[in-house]
């Protein structure tokens, strides 16, 4: 038992003292995960309600019914008896393969997931992922990739390199593994949102990646072992895909798939989408066209573009040197009320500076460019403007 003990504190990461509150935590919250007609949402809402997954699964059927949207299906499933003893079994899974598990409510729960509403409450994860990284973005595609496919993703990735971001997809066929690879080749973190458990690999031709990968990131599910990797898994699996990442990016689809899923998805979470435009003849470039025909993804022809509109900068004294403010600047008296402006309230968009500045907007636009040849303003992505 003391092994065991020491190995899942191990996993957890968690100091000796609190090796059976945490134990004993994470194991509520399976139990919560395997209570039948329970999603997420209405999960966090029982925790918050009740104030832990313990005390979920321990309340009264007559103060569970008390919570709004909370019917007689959903207690019925949390008063299973077999809750505990199913969780107990994959407590002990995860216990002997050195995985990590994290509620919704740890640190550690990857920061831009926890503002998705419909995000797990529990995940596991193998590997050495480091999520600190703010430069998160996804990768989505065609499983039918093609030699543009193949040849826009490896220019990409040996561009983005220099921002260090950490890559993620699904470590499907096509677009999926090639980024991994290229990931890894690249030394970038990569990581692989799985549709199943981590007792296996789907598709089994990339068991060698995903080993490889525990190397340069890791592997990530909400499922359980023992979990096959059915159709309806891959689209849940695909909102964690969109809730991770600060971007998606769509480099071949056709008219239907499950990238367009994941961009849509994406925008729900009000996060940006990008898409690789394509042959208006080429069946697997329809979708990225349709997706930038519709206004639902921006167009990129390259990695500069995407850290461009996500207004990525690496900080090196070259970025420094781009553009130096003047000692003594002499700015006419209209100059000096937008960049006054500027100064007080920070980034501001093109239309809100012409509107508090009182100005139209083309002549808002000719001063703008008066202050960035002078050097005491600058444009960013989006037409936001900043003073220097």
């Amino acid at each position: 038992m003391k092994t065991k003990a020491i190995l899942l504190t191990n996993v957890l990461y968690l100091e000796p003292h609190s090796f059976r509150m945490e134990n004993s935590n994470i194991l509520y919250y399976l139990a919560l995960q395997a209570a039948s007609g329970i999603g997420d949402i209405n999960a966090k809402k029982l925790i918050a309600h009740c104030g832990s997954a313990q005390a979920v699964i321990e309340e009264k059927s007559n103060n569970l019914e008390k919570i709004p949207g909370i019917g007689s299906y959903t207690i019925k499933g949390l008063k299973d008896n077999s809750l505990i003893q199913k969780a107990e079994k994959e407590l002990e899974f995860i216990n002997n393969n050195n995985i990590q598990a994290s509620t919704f409510l740890d640190e550690n729960y990857p920061d831009k997931l926890k503002h998705c509403i419909d995000g797990p409450i529990l995940f596991f994860q193998k590997g050495k992922i480091n999520l600190k990284n703010k430069r998160i973005i996804s990768v989505v595609g065609t499983r039918m990739i093609t030699n543009y496919g193949k040849s826009f993703l490896e220019e990409f990735i040996r561009e983005i390199k220099e921002y260090e971001p950490i890559i993620v997809s699904g470590l499907a066929y096509g677009i999926d593994i090639f980024t991994h690879q290229q990931a890894m080749k690249n030394n970038l973190q990569t990581i692989a949102v799985l549709a199943h458990g981590l007792d296996d690999i789907y598709p089994k031709i990339h068991k060698r990646e995903a080993l490889q990968m525990c190397e340069h990131g890791g592997l990530f599910t909400e499922f359980w072992s023992n979990t096959n990797p059915d159709r309806e898994n891959f689209v849940k699996r695909n909102r964690i895909v969109a809730g991770l990442s600060e971007a998606t990016i769509v480099i071949e689809s056709a008219e239907k798939g499950g990238s367009l899923i994941t961009a849509g998805i994406a925008n729900s979470y009000h996060r940006d989408v990008f898409a690789v435009p394509g042959r208006t003849s080429d069946s697997y470039s329809k979708g990225c066209n349709q997706l930038i025909k519709t206004n639902q993804a921006a167009l990129i022809n390259s990695a500069k573009d995407l850290a461009y509109m996500l207004n990525w900068v690496i900080d090196d004294n070259n970025s420094k040197k781009v553009i130096q403010k003047q000692l003594f600047v002499d700015l006419d008296e209209h100059e000096k009320n937008i960049y006054n402006f500027l100064l007080k309230e920070g980034k501001q968009n093109l239309d809100l500076i012409a509107l508090n500045c009182k100005y139209p907007i083309h002549k808002t636009a000719t001063l703008l460019l008066n202050l960035e040849l002078k050097g005491v303003a600058k444009p960013l992505p989006g037409k936001l403007f900043e003073a220097v």
